[in-house]
């Protein structure tokens, strides 16, 4: 009995330090009229459990910060959270992340809030970001009780929309990574697949300056409407 209330003021005084926490996030930036050749990006990746939203989990988080159409190599997030009640027997090999690691993990609450502290609202990218947004959401729902929108654009979608003539073979990361000559350090690590995509986006930043694409919303427009046009091209 002493145990299930302690185990319960523990879960009450942590919840709290999570809302008072949260209180003090800024609110996610939306896509406006702000330069890309000055704005904070973050690129993110997760490895899970599986590719199941509704019953698979987040394990970890890698992510690199564009800021000024750079990488800042010191401005990097890469953790692999304390999960140690969770099968990954079908997934350690792609991933290889075991039991162990997930033993001695970070704190899931204490990690989310290091994260949204980290990212400051920013806009994220991701390579198939569907996938990871829906993931994150999650998360951060369960968890934190945290369900502010952010700002998502995709990899997959932004390559294609600004190199409409390359033929990469492909429509996997690998496949754009490799039509420009770039190389994950570890495929299927977070931090590493987080580092390729940011490269991968300075490139379609380049390109977007290129063609007249100066701030958030005007990059946004053109995804939508590249978007809009497979759709109609589908029908």
């Amino acid at each position: 009995m002493l145990e299930r209330l302690q185990a319960w003021l523990n879960r009450s005084r942590s919840g709290r330090k999570a809302q008072q926490a949260l209180a003090h996030l800024p609110a996610p930036k939306t896509p406006q009229a702000q330069p890309l050749t000055d704005l904070r990006l973050i690129v993110l990746d997760l490895e899970t459990t599986g590719l199941n939203p509704a019953k698979d989990e987040v394990i970890a988080i890698g992510a690199v910060a564009i800021n000024g159409q750079r990488i800042a190599m010191d401005d990097q997030f890469d953790l692999i959270l304390r999960r140690p009640e969770l099968d990954i027997s079908e997934t350690v090999l792609i991933h290889g992340i075991g039991p162990e690691a997930l033993t001695k993990g970070h704190e899931t609450e204490d990690a989310l809030l290091h994260l949204l502290e980290w990212m400051n609202g920013d806009p994220i990218l991701a390579y198939h970001a569907a996938f990871d947004k829906k993931f994150l959401e999650k998360t951060l729902r369960q968890t934190l009780a945290y369900s502010q929108p952010h700002t998502w654009l995709d990899v997959a979608e932004l390559m294609p929309a600004l190199f409409p003539d390359a033929k990469p073979g492909g429509h996997t990361l690998d496949h754009w990574s490799a039509q420009f000559g770039l190389a994950a350090s570890a495929r299927h690590h977070a931090a590493a697949d987080a580092l390729v995509t940011a490269e991968l986006t300075l490139i379609a930043l380049n390109r977007a300056g290129k063609a007249g694409l100066a701030t958030l919303s005007e990059l946004n427009r053109k995804l939508r409407d590249v978007r809009r046009l497979n759709s109609l091209k589908r029908l």
